[in-house]
């Protein structure tokens, strides 16, 4: 499709009520909402060395914790002409990865570190439609709004923060004539299973004195995790995990037993749970030994067992 006829094309399902897509509204949004031009030709904005420095300060732990990944993701693509890049929650480039070969191309097209990738500045585009719509898309070559941007394909995924809030987007982009769909669709897999693996170290290391348990026993659900503190309670939880447990969709969550949110002795009033729990924590310590267990909480033998009895714990003794 030559410039003219993309630009055209885009305006004229942009401006149509009856195209309902995603990929139509997002357009429509470019168009209409942001007062972008299909046809305009000018690289994106790119901040200046001080302000980049001080966003890339303001989220350095981030940066530190995506790093590693970044250079995995990148292990994994690089070497079939693909630009790993990391933004943060307004679409800026603070963090890429790409081959001296390629680096040329992608500097061109501004997918570079420093450069405003936002819906708002550049139209339907991987980061700026996966941010704005907090989703991962994948955008593949004449879906772009720019014309100028026709020529790549680009696969994101968002980044949730601990507090519930978008991040970061995760970008790979190619630059490669004969990019398929279905590779795409590989590329696409890779990215979103490294934003989540992302998200999930980053909460681990903004919750590193809690206890991290999984929200979820449905494979696939790795990124639904609670943070839980010394008393049981429940005091963080990822994206994930607060839309499955109906929490707080954003910000600090109220502290609640995570007994209560995992369903574990659900039948139990909240004493009884907590003296089943330390009970069994004394069991485990002491190897089963009920003896050695009962000791190590101050209590007689017999104590220990009729307690154990109660709370429908089992004979351990050993």
């Amino acid at each position: 499709m030559s410039e003219r006829n993309h630009a055209e094309l885009v305006a004229a399902r942009s401006r149509s009520n009856s195209a309902t897509s995603a990929l139509a509204a997002s357009w429509r949004r470019s168009l209409l909402k942001h007062g972008l031009d299909p046809a305009d030709r000018r690289a994106p904005d790119r901040l200046t060395e001080a302000a980049l420095a001080d966003r890339r300060r303001a989220m350095a732990g981030f940066l530190d914790v995506a790093s590693p990944q970044l250079d995995q993701l990148y292990n994994l693509v690089g070497l079939s002409g693909c630009n790993v890049m990391l933004t943060d929650a307004q679409g800026i480039v603070l963090d890429q990865r790409v081959s001296d070969g390629d680096a040329p191309q992608f500097r061109d097209w501004g997918l570079w570190v420093g450069a405003d990738w936002s819906e708002a500045a550049q139209g339907t585009n991987g980061i700026g439609t996966c941010l704005a719509e907090g989703r991962q898309v994948t955008i593949h070559r004449d879906e772009h709004f720019h014309t100028r941007n026709t020529g790549m394909s680009c696969m994101d995924a968002p980044i949730w923060g601990p507090d519930g809030r978008l991040l970061a987007a995760l970008d790979v982009s190619s630059a490669r004539a004969d990019q398929t769909e279905r590779y795409n669709r590989l590329i696409s897999a890779q990215v979103q299973q490294t934003a989540r693996a992302i998200e999930a170290v980053f909460f681990r290391m903004s919750f590193a004195g809690a206890r991290i348990v999984m929200a979820s026993d449905v494979a696939g659900d790795a990124s639904a995790l609670l943070a839980v503190d010394r008393d049981d309670l429940a005091v963080g939880a990822t994206r994930a995990a607060r839309r499955m447990l109906g929490l707080e969709r954003e910000g600090t969550i109220r502290p609640r037993p995570a007994a209560d949110l995992l369903g574990g002795q659900a039948d139990l009033p909240a004493l009884d749970r907590a003296e089943r729990a330390a009970l069994m924590r004394a069991l485990a310590r002491a190897d089963g030994n009920v003896s050695r267990a009962a000791r190590a909480l101050g209590i007689g033998r017999a104590t220990m067992y009729r307690r154990m009895a109660r709370l429908g714990i089992g004979h351990q003794e050993g």
